[in-house]
């Protein structure tokens, strides 16, 4: 990681969006545990894929986001930046999109678990006191 990823911010910067992400990979695979023992196994699958269909484009974006940092890469931050965010958007509608042509799934399991991905980040400073 260390070849693509040169400058200390960028790597301070990728190292708090992966603590987060793997944050958020906990917290869906206890949920869809928790909905595995309490309900069946296609709640769980679907909780899981939604959880998957925020978790992927997130790591996606963050590689993307934190290529660069500091004022003299500006420009190039603000680019990458909003790339990443382009192509976690197209990402998660692919994913959506392939979910519901080839998987049979629940649909309240599915976006719950999504929605909960999105919030995760707005709910890390509660969790994550540092």
């Amino acid at each position: 990681m260390n070849l693509f990823f040169k400058n200390e911010l960028t790597q301070i910067g990728l190292k708090i969006a992966f603590k987060q992400i793997f944050i958020t990979f906990i917290v869906v695979m206890s949920i869809t545990l928790s909905i595995y023992l309490i309900w069946d196994i296609d709640s769980a699958k679907s909780a899981l894929l939604g959880g998957l269909i925020g978790i992927l484009p997130n790591i996606v974006f963050a590689l993307k986001a934190f290529r660069y940092a500091g004022a003299r890469e500006a420009k190039k931050v603000v680019e990458s930046f909003f790339s990443g965010i382009k192509i976690k958007m197209g990402l998660t509608a692919l994913l959506f999109s392939l979910v519901f042509k080839f998987l049979v799934i629940q649909p309240l399991p599915l976006f719950g678990m999504f929605c909960l991905v999105m919030v995760m980040p707005l709910l890390q400073p509660i969790i994550n006191r540092e």
